[in-house]
């Protein structure tokens, strides 16, 4: 694939955050007005907005926050929720930022719109059904290419994680991505949902379709009382991994609901949160991102 520079060429010092390309809250739709937000501070540290070659060509935009420190360094891609490139996920790639990583929030939903300011679901779900998994997978290409060519970058040296949404992208591209080390997926669908339901339409393979071809090993972080992703489901593709003998690995938190990471919604779970948190920098540790 074809690779773009950072807008504009900009040097490497802090950018302002005021000017970045995304929404500057939380996802309006799903906000809590009892949350209490994890803020991670950006001071040493380089945040910019930069653009990667997308699927089709398309200059995709991308959020990038990396330690300010010299040096070839370990990257992750973070894929977000259907709420599209808010504060949450920008903090997630500073937390990783922190961690000595170089993150990347690639906007997968820009040719359509931005969903994070949005409250209707029906025009949130609209917006994210035009990002098909053939782009999907091009615009996570695209992001693999553009870290690649980074000099701050060891570009042996990429994981993935994403959230519900992303999840699923996560499982997708650990299967499809030859350049993708491991991977870290928070409560991603795994198998095609009913027929009528959301997200059935597209005639796309589903993890659960592709298991025996997840090269890569993931973590698969999920909720007990998911009422988007039943166990059910879970449980069967936890059982196609095992009999493909694949590396990855299925954590089931009980107890606790879909979005438990998500601190800036009311289902968030801080002890589960930290949990996978914790597990999720192990995992990348122990299969080479660092």
């Amino acid at each position: 694939m074809r690779l773009d520079t950072p807008e504009g060429n900009f040097p490497p010092t802090r950018r302002n955050v005021a000017a970045s390309l995304f929404f500057a809250g939380y996802a309006t739709a799903a906000v809590s007005s009892c949350a209490s937000p994890v803020t991670t501070p950006g001071d040493a540290l380089i945040e910019e907005d930069v653009h990667v070659n997308g699927a089709g060509g398309y200059r995709l935009p991308a959020y990038v926050a990396r330690p300010s420190a010299r040096g070839r360094r370990g990257a992750v891609i973070v894929v977000n929720e259907i709420f599209g490139i808010h504060n949450y996920i920008k903090d997630v790639c500073r937390r990783l930022a922190r961690e000595g990583y170089v993150a990347i929030a690639p906007d997968y939903f820009d040719r359509a719109g931005d969903p994070a300011p949005m409250t209707d679901f029906a025009q949130i779900r609209e917006i994210v059904a035009t990002a098909n998994h053939a782009q999907v997978m091009g615009d996570t290409g695209g992001a693999i290419d553009w870290l690649r060519a980074q000099s701050f970058v060891a570009g042996d040296r990429i994981g993935i994680t994403g959230f519900c949404w992303g999840g699923t992208v996560v499982w997708m591209a650990a299967a499809q991505a030859p350049n993708i080390k491991a991977g870290v997926a928070w409560y991603g669908r795994v198998v095609r949902p009913a027929p009528g339901s959301w997200g059935s339409d597209e005639d796309r393979p589903w993890p659960l379709d592709v298991a025996a071809s997840i090269n890569a090993p993931v973590l698969g972080l999920y909720a007990e009382n998911d009422n988007g992703i039943p166990l059910e489901g879970v449980e069967r593709f936890r059982a196609a991994l095992i009999a493909a003998n694949r590396p990855s690995e299925i954590i089931v938190y009980p107890g606790v609901q879909h979005g438990f990471h998500a601190d800036y919604r009311q289902s968030y779970n801080a002890e589960a949160a930290a949990d996978g948190w914790s597990r999720a920098l192990a995992w990348f540790r122990q299969h080479g991102v660092s």
